[in-house]
């Protein structure tokens, strides 16, 4: 029998606090299409015009909530390439290939995991070590990877819709938007989307192994 998952000894550094309450704002619609806050500031997108969630930013604060991610930590960890537990930089070895650590779906496609589109942000080689023992995505099956190229592609978050009532419905959707079409126009972002291309699977331990 697999042995049960470690109980976490840190907090990642894109996890959501109990004392970061989320942002409550009126959505209207945009004089570009699709939809907007109410009381928008400049902020409020991202380098593509996407909208995106808030949250306050109160890290530390209350108790850390394992379940949910910070939609403006991950965002950096994603944009900077910064590792998703303890917010330095991501390993890279000799040939510059970053290390990701993914749930293992090798059988979704021929020649997986290229191509793969994921949210999860990179990792430095310590926490790899740990998040392979105690992230629940990862304990039961993982694959390690280092990654030549990848490139910010798309978001992930809530779907809106219009409607005959005079302003934009929520729908019960969270999908994977990509930038540059009619549907991130729709989109409430909340994690940024990088898509790896260039991978080569290793072996973790040993890649442990070899840094000490």
């Amino acid at each position: 029998m697999k042995a049960a998952p470690a109980r976490p000894d840190v907090v990642p550094f894109i996890a959501a606090w109990s004392g970061e309450q989320r942002h409550t704002r009126r959505v209207v619609y945009s004089g570009r299409g699709g939809i907007a806050f109410v009381d928008e500031a400049p902020e409020d997108r991202d380098q593509f015009g996407v909208l995106w969630n808030g949250r306050a930013l109160a890290q530390g604060a209350g108790r850390p909530r394992y379940g949910e991610v910070h939609p403006e930590r991950q965002r950096v960890a994603m944009q900077y390439l910064m590792c998703q537990v303890c917010g330095r930089p991501a390993d890279r070895d000799r040939n510059g290939g970053v290390l990701f650590v993914v749930e293992d779906n090798r059988g979704d496609w021929n020649g997986w995991p290229e191509n793969l589109m994921t949210t999860h942000p990179p990792l430095c080689l310590p926490c790899a070590g740990k998040a392979v023992e105690q992230c629940p995505h990862l304990v039961d099956s993982s694959v390690a990877l280092r990654v030549r190229n990848s490139e910010v592609c798309a978001v992930y978050g809530r779907i809106w819709s219009s409607s005959a009532f005079g302003h934009p419905v929520r729908t019960a959707n969270k999908e994977v938007v990509a930038y540059g079409t009619a549907a991130a126009r729709w989109v409430l972002a909340g994690q940024l989307v990088r898509s790896l291309h260039g991978c080569t699977r290793v072996d973790l331990q040993r890649e442990l192994a070899r840094s000490r």
